[in-house]
Formats: C-alpha cells, structure tokens, sequence
C-alpha cells in the first residue's frame, strides 16, 4: 500500500526528525520512538551532500551558533550527516515499529547515496522545487514523491509538477511556508484550496508554526498529509528545536487531528441512526385539538402539531383532511393512522 493510498483512508502524519537528532545516532532512535509512541504514520529525516550544500567560502565560514557541532558551517553540517549503515539502522528501527521510513535527499549525490535503501518514498523540500535538475534525477527513481512549496511561486510549483507528470510520478503537495516559526499572518492555510483546485492531486501541510493551531487549520481545510518536527526536548540546542513538538504535544496533536477527521466525517447530508432518537421526541406529530368522534371528517381545525415525532408528520396533513374516523379519539392524542378508515 502506497503513501497515498494510506493518506486516501486516514490522515497521514509525517514526524520530521530533520536536524534534531544533533547527528546523534542514540537520539535519532528515540524520536523514532515518541513519534511511534505518539501515534505518527511516518518519521523522516535528511541527508545533504555537505560539499554540494553551498560554496566553499560559505561552508569554511566561522560559525558560533552551536559550538557542541562545530566552529564552521561545513563543520557543523557534516557533524549532522548519518552513514549509510547507521541509515539502515534507522529504517529497520522504524519499520519494525510499523513506521514509514522516508529520507528528505537535498542533493543528486544524495540521492545516490539513498538508492541502497530502497526507499518506498521521498520527500522533496520547499528548497529544491526550482532545481528541475535534481527534480528528474529523482524522478527516474520512480518512487512516489511527497513535495514542500515553501518559497515558490504557482509558476515555479507548475514546473516542477510537470516534471512528476512528465515521468508518471505519482506525487502529493505541501503548503508551506519557509519561515521558522511562521506567524499566523504568513500561514495563509487557505493556500490548501488553491493548490486542490490546481493541481487536482492529494494536498498536505508542513507546519513551521510554535503550537498546533495552524494544523488543525489545516486538515479542517482538506490537508491529508501533514508533517511537523519532533524533538525530544525544545531547549535543546540546535537548528530546529525551538519549532519542533516534543513527546506529549505530538500525540496531542495528533489525537486531534485523529478527532478533526472523525467530526469532518461524510459531505453526504442523510438521516443518522445517531438522530433518531432526537427526532422521534422533538419533532412534532398531528394532535387532536378536540375530541373526536367516530365517523367525523377531518378537519384543519381538529388539529394541532405538537411533539413527539412518532405519530403523523406534517408533510402528511393532507393525505388525512377529509378523512373518516374510524374511532372516538379524546381531546390532546396523537392522531395515528390506523384511528382512520
């Protein structure tokens, strides 16, 4: 079963390891592990080519962010990276706990170094939507490809979905914004419509934002993927702590995505078991106004509407204005069929 066959029945929630693992092996294992705990579909996590991230000077920059990972860009980045072999670690780990396990390749040499994996899937980021290079590099993978499009205009989004359609893809698209943390003002989550009425493919959210609010937002505005960091603790340090959710907040969110799902239910208007109790006590029923004799005709003026719901509705009225008694019936009853010939 494909990601969007699952995301197709259930909403499917993506626990974004990123950078929060502060390329720990040991914590990278334990946020696989609160986001199974939580209740999360899929965890993911990244891998750049350190030397294709940016150019030199950029990378052998002193950098005084996160001393623990490094005094340089480049050294903080390769302090980040995983090996092949701790990657399968990881996959195993996660498939083990029933977990998609999906990679965020930033890179056509990453890309490269992912193949031994397998993936069933990739997620593209808002960073690499204009970079159709690495677009049809990833594309003759022929994996199901989950895209961000933070940073992008509709026409540069229309190219880089051209691409997935050019080699089959099957694909999905995220609103996003690339701020961290998105104010409320930028999340803009009615982006969600535009892009369904666009594209025509199944539409989802990266959130960026400090609390739940804006996913929430989201899913009640038709997401059905949604992803968001996870970190095991939001004091420490590092790139995305600060904009992550930790153990309890992540299953709380997604309890109440879970819940969003359940009350957005069916866009089918129908009568539900659920209301016929409701109905049959509050809605009102033909009432005999006065007594009754056998053999009267029925009029306007011998009835009256009140509840319960059980007896005659009053779509009903007219089939039964002018209709014989077939009984004496006692002033303020519920008039039934059966009480005429």
């Amino acid at each position: 079963m494909s990601i969007f066959d699952k995301a197709g029945s259930q909403l499917y929630f993506i626990a974004e390891a990123g950078l929060n693992h502060n390329g720990d092996l040991n914590l990278a294992h334990d946020i696989i592990d609160i986001s199974h705990r939580a209740g999360a579909n899929a965890v993911k996590f990244q891998k750049r080519t350190v030397s294709q991230l940016a150019i030199k000077e950029v990378l052998d920059s002193k950098d005084e962010r996160f001393p623990f990972l490094g005094s340089t860009y480049r050294e903080i980045r390769e302090s980040l990276e995983f090996k092949l072999s701790e990657y399968f670690q990881l996959k195993e780990h996660a498939e083990s706990l029933s977990l998609d396990f999906i990679v965020t390749p930033f890179d056509i040499e990453a890309i490269e170094f992912l193949r031994p994996l397998n993936l069933e899937s990739f997620k593209v980021a808002s960073h690499s939507v204009r970079n159709l290079d690495f677009l049809h590099t990833l594309a003759h993978q022929k994996k199901p490809i989950i895209m961000s499009t933070g940073m992008s205009t509709l026409a540069e989004i229309d190219l880089a979905v051209r691409v997935w359609q050019e080699h089959k893809i099957e694909y999905a698209l995220l609103h996003c914004v690339s701020s961290y943390p998105t104010p409320d003002s930028d999340a803009n989550i009615n982006v969600i419509e535009t892009l369904k009425k666009r594209y025509g493919v199944m539409i989802g959210y990266s959130g960026h934002e400090l609390d739940d609010l804006a996913t929430i937002v989201a899913v009640s505005r038709g997401a059905r993927i949604v992803e968001r960091h996870v970190t095991l603790d939001r004091n420490l340090n590092g790139f995305d702590h600060k904009l992550s959710l930790e153990e309890e907040e992540l299953r709380l969110t997604i309890d109440k995505l879970r819940r969003i799902e359940t009350l957005l239910g069916s866009s089918q208007k129908s009568l539900l078991p659920s209301e016929l109790v409701a109905r049959e006590k509050y809605n009102v029923s033909m009432v005999s106004r006065r007594k009754l004799s056998r053999g009267e005709i029925l009029s306007v003026d011998d009835i009256t509407w009140k509840n319960p719901g059980t007896g005659i509705a009053r779509s009903k009225r007219d089939f039964y204005i002018g209709r014989v008694l077939a009984r004496d019936v006692d002033q303020d009853v519920l008039l039934l069929p059966e009480m005429f010939t």
